[in-house]
């Protein structure tokens, strides 16, 4: 006999719900910050390694870590206690994630080699240690509501909190730890001032953590109620493939490849363009922060906001396609010399605005995206009679993950390619390799933005299609 379906209720949540559902991404945008803003130049350019074997020692970890994520989303759906099937993975997540952290960013003075497989180890400890907790708590999404537009509400609140955790600690990085000194000309190369952001950071992570699952214990009794589990493992990973060849589910995973390839590259990158192309020094570092907040902060407000009413899908393909322009269009014009030179007094308030725009539409996609794949697990369950939260996060963070070391990877061989010096200095490096960097650039750009717009178009159902689901599912 089939189990009822276990739909939750189509309600908005408390203001306590929402706040702590964001808050645990702090800890999500943390990572993100490091990894895709500081950890290749920290090695490459601090410690000395090539920018290669950094890349390659990246993408392993997130290619291992990758295949572990199913693991923890089958491990989450089959948890059973008091404390349901999410909280007793977030919160035992918070200790891992803050040791990985400090081991991440305070190395030994090893060889290359054996410190190319220090970065994939503890590069792979703080990643399984994150998915630990971003997986379930992520999965509880679609479990706390099934209204069309609250799910777009609450992921705006975790792609907020996300990008202002990851956003504050680069303004503490420019402003407070990575600050030049009488021995540090260039304070990104500070390795001190790395360890002293690192020591914070775990900190931050592992209360964000901490304070996101207390703030939703309350929910626990008002989730679905899913029957015990007598499913091995095989066949789980059995059922796995069943489930996601979800159509719905596959758009996404390959809108997913496409943005979180251009995000990986574009962040990877993005420190050697303010400092080598538009040569940001100082304070602009600080503007840079408080633009791409302000940024978020629309994001925050658009996305709810252009979907109230409508779909998601063609939302979400107009706001990829906005973030590729608007990404490289500052980088275009450059090129063709029409952009404002480095040292001019107009460069830094066009570049910073085109930045935050670039930046709203950026996060209202991915926003756009997580919602939809929150619907998607509805539509799945009433076709295969099984609710499955744990399994789709679970594939969209293989799929982020996978192709975010990917984005690394392009990255350091685009460094390769362009032939950028180790040691560099700003103002110093060939206007060649600057040009071919650019042009590399602004083509991936395009190309994978582009694409993962071209898919958010093709996702199969909206609003209308969603809303008969719950009523069918209500009579039945």
């Amino acid at each position: 006999m089939t189990p009822p379906l276990a739909i939750p209720a189509a309600r908005r949540l408390g203001a306590r719900s929402r706040w702590s559902f964001g808050l645990g991404s702090i800890a999500y945008g943390v990572k993100d910050s490091g990894f895709a803003t500081f950890l290749l130049l920290f090695y490459n350019q601090v410690i000395g390694l090539p920018a290669g074997l950094v890349g390659v020692a990246i993408m392993a970890a997130l290619v291992v870590e990758a295949f572990v994520d199913p693991l923890v989303g089958y491990l989450s759906d089959h948890t059973r206690g008091r404390w349901g099937r999410r909280h007793p993975w977030m919160y035992a997540s918070a200790l891992p994630v803050a040791i990985g952290w400090l081991l991440l960013w305070n190395p030994p003075h090893w060889s290359h080699a054996a410190l190319g497989f220090y970065v994939f180890g503890s590069a792979l400890l703080v990643r399984i240690a994150l998915s630990a907790f971003e997986i379930p708590s992520s999965a509880l999404g679609p479990e706390l509501s099934s209204d069309y537009d609250e799910r777009t509400r609450m992921f705006s609140y975790r792609y907020l909190f996300g990008w202002g955790g990851g956003l504050a600690m680069l303004a503490l990085a420019y402003g407070v730890f990575l600050v030049p000194d009488a021995t540090h000309p260039v304070g990104i190369l500070n390795r001190n001032g790395y360890a002293g952001m690192a020591t914070l950071a775990a900190v931050v992570m592992a209360v964000s953590i901490v304070v996101s699952s207390i703030g939703l214990h309350h929910e626990i009794p008002l989730l679905p109620q899913i029957p015990k589990s007598q499913e091995t493992l095989a066949e789980h990973f059995a059922d796995f493939l069943r489930t996601v060849r979800n159509r719905g589910f596959l758009i996404l995973m390959a809108a997913g490849v496409f943005a979180y390839t251009a995000q990986g590259v574009s962040f990877a990158l993005s420190t050697y363009m303010y400092q080598f192309v538009w040569q940001f020094a100082g304070r602009d570092f600080n503007w840079l922060s408080l633009a791409l907040m302000i940024g978020a902060v629309g994001a925050f407000f658009l996305a709810p906001a252009l979907t109230r009413g409508g779909d998601k899908p063609r939302i979400g393909m107009i706001a990829s396609f906005g973030a590729a322009v608007l990404l490289v269009t500052p980088y275009v014009l450059r090129l063709a010399g029409w952009f404002p030179e480095p040292g001019s007094p107009l460069l830094l308030p066009v570049l910073l605005t085109i930045f935050a725009a670039n930046t709203a539409c950026g996060v209202s996609a991915f926003i756009l995206g997580a919602a939809m794949l929150s619907d998607v697990v509805e539509e799945s369950e009433v076709r295969t009679g099984k609710r499955s939260e744990g399994v789709f996060f679970a594939g969209g963070f293989f799929v982020q993950k996978l192709v975010g070391g990917l984005g690394i990877f392009l990255a350091g061989a685009i460094l390769a390619f362009a032939q950028f010096p180790q040691g560099a200095r700003p103002g110093m490096v060939p206007a060649e390799t600057l040009d071919r960097l650019t042009i590399v650039f602004i083509a991936l750009e395009l190309a994978f933005y582009g694409m993962a717009g071209l898919c958010y178009a093709r996702f199969p159902f909206g609003r209308a299609d969603h809303d008969a689901r719950l009523v069918s599912a209500a009579r039945g």
